[in-house]
């Protein structure tokens, strides 16, 4: 089995296989929306969203070197720089931050429902809106198709 590449070895191929794995985590969402699996589609959506934020954050990576500077132990006596780790890693919490950087509305927009999602993923529907932003499961089906339709299209757009 061919493991995925790290950005601090292969860059392109990195990129190439986040775009691969987005639109995988994609279809597999819209999969789970068909079958009412409504949580399990909204993880796989903030997956697919995950995925292509690290696609275009490799395509940006000399602009984020900038807001990410200096290296990072990794064990074994090796290092990286800590913007490699941010593009590998892509973690939660510095996802809005990357897609903003970055500069594409878009980005931004799917991050943000992707990161909704991802809340709905934990805490479910909320009828008074205080531990979810979703009330309804018409409002995370339309978040989940709206992440999807973006994904598809921008992963697209992204290998040509």
């Amino acid at each position: 089995m061919e493991s995925a590449a790290k950005p601090w070895i292969d860059l392109d191929k990195y990129r190439e296989d986040r775009l691969r794995e987005a639109v995988y985590e994609a279809e597999l969402a819209l999969r789970f929306l068909e079958n009412g699996l409504y949580r399990n589609a909204a993880g796989k959506a903030f997956q697919a969203a995950k995925a292509l934020l690290a696609a275009a954050a490799a395509q940006h990576r000399e602009r984020l070197a900038g807001l990410y500077p200096g290296e990072r132990k990794m064990g074994r006596g090796r290092r990286a720089a800590e913007v490699d780790l941010v593009i590998a890693l892509m973690p939660t919490t510095r996802m809005k931050e990357v897609a903003q950087h970055i500069g594409d509305k878009e980005l931004e927009l799917a991050v943000e429902k992707a990161l909704d999602l991802h809340q709905f993923q934990h805490n479910g529907l909320n009828p008074e809106g205080v531990l979810s932003r979703y009330r309804s499961l018409d409002q995370v089906k339309k978040d989940v198709e709206d992440v999807v339709e973006y994904v598809r299209r921008a992963a697209t757009r992204r290998t040509t």
